[in-house]
């Protein structure tokens, strides 16, 4: 046992995570990694250090259907103080600027969440992990440099008001991949006239996850050593593809979908990804229509 945990285990499976404060993402993967003996580990989307919430953290072959999940919309909580500009858009950077705050009407706030709530257009963050000429945002930004970086557009499915009081906002938002709150927070506070930052930010839902179905390092933590009881909360890698149609194949097929052949189904959905699952009703794989009847394969776990 010791030497396989050394190795790392083949084990797959989504584990969803509800990362702490003061901790990169890449740091809570490396935890889980620890505490699984895991081969293989990843994220599917980081959290900043300063945010909280739900962060699925895929195993072995749950590593092949991430990309999914990094393409699922979000829901995050947060406030943003009112007043002050920072450096990085939050707590942690340098007050850039701290103006008066004026009255703000409800019914006029209540326009203002309407005007930033479809499809807008964000300028991302200096301090932010994208790339120029090869080099991380954030890297120039400690650097002193700013660059130019082209508007992009994100979707604001929702922002609702939760809570008001007289420096500060709390707002929750479903949004699109590559939305950053931090930018949504210093563009409300712009609008208002007085600036803003965000000091809280917490992640509620990513795709088909919920905050209340996720664990803590501290949970982990206190079951370490014991394979038996870490794996029981982990989810099978289809959790990451409810929303796609299921295709329930035989033998025969499987093994041509394997094989990397096309296959005939009679009255094939046409549909980008399909879930293939085998006779006893688990996953291994994911296909697509690729011409009448015909399914292609597009990824095989097995």
């Amino acid at each position: 046992m010791a030497d396989r945990i050394k190795k790392g285990r083949d084990i797959s499976g989504i584990l969803i995570l509800d990362k702490p404060l003061h901790i990169s993402s890449n740091r809570a993967v490396q935890i889980v990694k620890r505490l699984y003996g895991a081969k293989k580990v990843g994220h599917t989307g980081s959290l900043d250090p300063l945010a909280s919430g739900v962060l699925p953290i895929c195993l072995g072959h749950a590593t092949k259907v991430s990309q999914y999940l990094l393409a699922s919309n979000k829901i995050y909580q947060f406030t943003m103080k009112l007043g002050q500009t920072t450096a990085t858009g939050d707590v942690e950077g340098e007050i850039l600027t701290d103006r008066p705050i004026p009255a703000i009407d409800q019914d006029a706030l209540s326009a203002l969440l309407d005007k930033f709530t479809g499809l807008i257009k964000q300028v991302p963050p200096m301090y932010s992990a994208l790339k120029h000429n090869g080099q991380r945002l954030y890297t120039l930004a400690r650097a002193g440099q700013v660059v130019d970086r082209p508007a992009r557009e994100v979707t604001i499915n929702s922002l609702i008001l939760l809570s008001k009081t007289d420096d500060s906002l709390t707002l929750e938002v479903c949004c699109t991949k590559g939305t950053y709150v931090r930018t949504l927070a210093e563009d409300l506070g712009e609008q208002l006239g007085c600036g803003a930052h965000v000091t809280f930010l917490r992640r509620i839902n990513t795709g088909p996850f919920e905050l209340k179905q996720a664990v803590t390092i501290e949970q982990l933590e206190s079951v370490r050593g014991d394979l038996g009881a870490l794996d029981k909360l982990l989810g099978p890698l289809d959790l990451a593809l409810q929303e796609y149609p299921v295709l329930n194949c035989n033998d025969n097929d499987k093994s041509d979908l394997c094989l990397g052949r096309q296959v005939k189904v009679n009255q094939l959905i046409e549909e980008p990804l399909i879930r293939l699952n085998d006779v006893n009703s688990e996953i291994f794989g994911l296909g697509k229509w690729s011409s009448e009847n015909c399914l292609a394969p597009i990824r095989i776990f097995v």
